[in-house]
């Protein structure tokens, strides 16, 4: 079976074929860093790691480019409001600057943390205001802008097919949208290049042929994506959230000035949802990767769990899902454990062939990692000759970066009550003198000493068999 990705542009299912036989390129809208990343966010990149991992999988080279978005982002996607680096700003006292500099550290962490293979290329806005303003001369030359009091505007008016990626009904949003106009001249035309405030002077701002200011949020995956990919490339991802405004103004950049839609194959994964609402920032409430870690999560059981469910597929987030995931992966890991035939050269790297062709057929068929996770199931729990287990588990983990293998050797030279980051001396010192504190019930210094155990980088839980232990990942919060 050959891979066929869902494609939102033509809404159905189509078979992958790169169109550079060299290389696959790859476009994956990053954040925008004036706050952390929530976990839905990281749903997002998790899905597009799994669709690299199964290009790479299928034996394709990547060529990964990811933004960082550090300007131009207004906090209504209708170009009202201030950029949200600029509020970030204000809300951490903090310079512009400065707080694209901590949340691209902190999100490139929750990565690191979550086994997401970083980009091949990260390329920021504000390194590439070059790029973006001769993109906009090019518009210009070609009629498709128009200038107002507060910036430079695309017409789409002049691309009869404006909006096909979201399939945009475009007069019915001029008879009831809630789209403030003011100098628009159509609720879906879009900002390219904004001024300056007059009575304000921002942090982020540049000379243009049209005045200072800033560059608009769109414009800087058109240009960025082109200069490391082109104009036409295989495969451009993104939220759902993104088709009806962000993407189809991509494309409609890309087509006035190059004549494509940019990318091959468009991919959007779906949200993931608390309750009846979507994660979002919006409201100012929101889960971080850390917050799950303090409440004695690991970050790889948060993996585990949106693998459980199709990227296209909105899935509910809930402790008690969670809970199970953890309990999954740590199964998981406790199967591959049990096979102690490592280094056997009678069986090592031999796989199931059958079982890995299942595999890749799951993930084949627009990277159905549930199914795939029942065909890890299935050999983790055979009777599997010695070794071939263990060989064709590493296989599969290659692609779902759980990281099993690390984590059961770990586990093997645990002591008893411990987990799969095994604690040092100097902690487990700590964790007998807090157990007879504890016996003592000299409550104030047991305490004392789970904190020293914390300054470390493990918690501590008490549980019917002993301490357990988690390592912890504060770098996951920088």
């Amino acid at each position: 079976m050959a891979l066929h990705l869902y494609d939102t542009y033509e809404r159905t299912l189509r078979r992958f074929e790169p169109i550079d036989a060299a290389q696959v390129g790859l476009y994956c809208c990053g954040p925008t860093v004036y706050d952390h990343a929530h976990i839905g966010n990281l749903r997002s990149y998790l899905f597009e790691d799994l669709l690299r991992r199964t290009l790479e999988f299928n034996g394709h080279r990547v060529r990964h480019v990811m933004n960082i978005t550090d300007v131009g982002h207004l906090v209504s996607d209708a170009d009202e409001g201030e950029d949200k680096m600029e509020k970030g700003s204000r809300r951490t006292g903090q310079s512009a600057w400065d707080i694209a500099k901590r949340f691209t550290r902190a999100f490139r962490d929750d990565l690191a943390a979550l086994q997401i293979h970083e980009p091949t290329v990260w390329c920021r806005a504000t390194d590439h205001i070059a790029e973006q303003i001769a993109f906009v001369a090019d518009l210009e030359a070609a009629g498709y802008t128009y200038r107002t009091d507060d910036g430079i505007y695309f017409d789409t008016s002049r691309q009869p097919d404006y909006g096909w990626l979201a399939r945009l009904e475009r007069s019915g949003i001029r008879a009831g949208a809630r789209v403030e106009l003011g100098d628009k001249r159509s609720p879906t035309d879009f900002a390219l290049w904004k001024f300056s405030p007059r009575d304000s002077q921002r942090q982020m701002e540049w000379d243009s042929p049209w005045g200072r200011g800033f560059p608009g949020w769109h414009i800087e995956c058109s240009a960025m994506s082109e200069k490391y990919l082109g104009a036409w490339f295989d495969i451009h991802c993104g939220g759902e959230d993104h088709i009806g405004v962000h993407h189809s103004n991509e494309i409609a950049q890309t087509q006035a000035r190059h004549g494509t839609r940019l990318a091959n194959f468009w991919m959007h994964g779906a949200f993931l949802q608390t309750g009846d609402a979507k994660m979002s920032k919006s409201s100012g409430e929101f889960l971080r990767l850390q917050t799950l870690v303090d409440r004695g999560f690991e970050p790889l059981a948060y993996r585990y769990l949106c693998l459980t469910a199709h990227y296209r597929s909105p899935l509910s987030f809930d402790w008690q899902a969670l809970t199970a995931a953890q309990t999954g992966l740590e199964r998981l890991r406790d199967a591959y454990a049990a096979d102690d035939s490592a280094g056997d050269a009678d069986v090592s790297g031999k796989v199931d062939v059958d079982a890995l062709a299942a595999f890749r057929d799951a993930l084949d068929a627009d990277l159905n990692a549930p199914r795939a996770l029942a065909v890890v199931w299935r050999v983790a729990r055979s009777a599997t000759e010695p070794g071939v287990k263990r060989a064709t588990l590493d296989a599969f983990d290659a692609v779902l970066g759980l990281d099993i293998a690390h984590s059961a050797r770990s586990a093997r030279r645990a002591p008893h009550g411990a987990r799969a980051d095994s604690p040092p001396p100097e902690v487990l010192e700590l964790a007998q003198q807090r157990a007879q504190a504890r016996k003592e019930k000299r409550w104030h210094d047991a305490d004392a000493l789970r904190g020293e155990i914390a300054t470390l980088g493990f918690d501590i839980e008490d549980t019917a068999d002993g301490a357990l232990f988690r390592r912890r990942f504060d770098k996951a919060a920088t």
